[in-house]
């Protein structure tokens, strides 16, 4: 679900944060990464994903505070999920809820 975008000046830093998660099903993946985001507080503008022909899936969620991308793995059940953002409040709290994966 898309929140609504508000404007909040902050000073000009990204902080960024990737983990590797012993899972790799996309639809599980994509629902429960976009419920963490929320959950976070995080602005979802956009999402984009692709479904490689043989295997492998990758997706982007762009983020009013920048962005959110996951690459699975699916030979060895792993997913590489990267995020930067210029709120780290909101990071912190996504940190802990990836903490459930």
């Amino acid at each position: 679900m898309k929140r609504k975008e508000e404007y909040i000046a902050l000073d000009a830093q990204m902080f960024h944060f990737d983990l590797w998660i012993n899972q790799s099903n996309p639809e599980e993946l994509k629902t429960e990464i976009a419920l963490m985001l929320e959950k976070s507080k995080f602005t979802i503008v956009n999402f984009i994903e692709h479904h490689f022909p043989v295997k492998g899936y990758t997706a982007v969620w762009l983020l009013a505070e920048s962005h959110l991308a996951i690459h699975t793995f699916p030979d060895q059940e792993k997913t590489y999920l990267q995020i930067s953002s210029c709120n780290n409040n909101k990071l912190q709290i996504l940190k802990e809820e990836l903490s459930s994966l």
